[in-house]
């Protein structure tokens, strides 16, 4: 059996529900507000972002941006996506709860960790009923936003047996190579091309995870 560290956001959780329209609108206040030129943005443009934490989001997407500035689009953001979730507009990708539980009842030890604060994680383990499949819950903001492959080496030592990280992120597959573990990438999630090289199994669907983590362990 192993322990499976998942990515959330464009891993199990379908984000692009909530964050392209809540980006969309904190991008119309700042353009509105005369902080930003006004602009038309992508799917591809708005996805790119996610993963990152909100505080190197930000830093990276308008750095000319007031501290003071920046901080009031990420809360009003957040409040955005919060209030679709709990609307009931978030939702899983497909087939995930029950590859959860598959893998779940094969054994295997779940552990959540994402570049979130601490509110979104514990208001989408409250709506989606995360802890019926997850056995730990970990995110950046518990740890001062440093980088997953760091947080991993904190409470790594917590977990006996192998490891193997599931995302599908730079920032996932960064956190596998700089401890030695095996990792899947997920290519079905908002990877750009080659993002996601680096990973031992590349799947283009959550249903494909049981498999790939057999092959991994075996």
């Amino acid at each position: 059996m192993a322990n499976l560290i998942f990515d959330y956001d464009g891993t199990i959780h379908e984000s692009m529900k909530t964050y392209a329209p809540a980006f969309r609108d904190t991008m119309k206040w700042l353009s509105d507000n005369g902080y930003i030129a006004a602009k038309e943005y992508s799917d591809s443009e708005i996805s790119c972002w996610l993963g990152f934490n909100s505080s190197d989001m930000w830093g990276q997407f308008h750095p000319e941006l007031s501290p003071e500035i920046r901080e009031k689009a990420r809360a009003m953001l957040g409040e955005n996506m919060a209030r679709r979730v709990e609307n009931g507009e978030g939702a899983l990708f497909a087939g995930t709860e029950e590859v959860l539980t598959e893998l779940k009842n094969a054994g295997h030890t779940l552990i959540f960790l994402s570049n979130c604060r601490i509110h979104y994680m514990e208001r989408h383990k409250r709506v989606f009923v995360l802890d019926r499949f997850f056995d730990y819950f970990y995110c950046c903001e518990e740890y001062d936003f440093i980088p997953k492959y760091q947080i991993f080496r904190l409470f790594s030592l917590q977990h006996k047996g192998q490891f193997i990280v599931i995302g599908d992120r730079f920032h996932d597959i960064e956190t596998a190579t700089e401890n030695g573990l095996k990792s899947i990438g997920c290519g079905y999630g908002y990877c750009s091309e080659g993002e996601l090289s680096a990973a031992d199994i590349i799947v283009q669907s959550i249903r494909d995870i049981p498999a790939a983590v057999e092959e991994l362990i075996n």
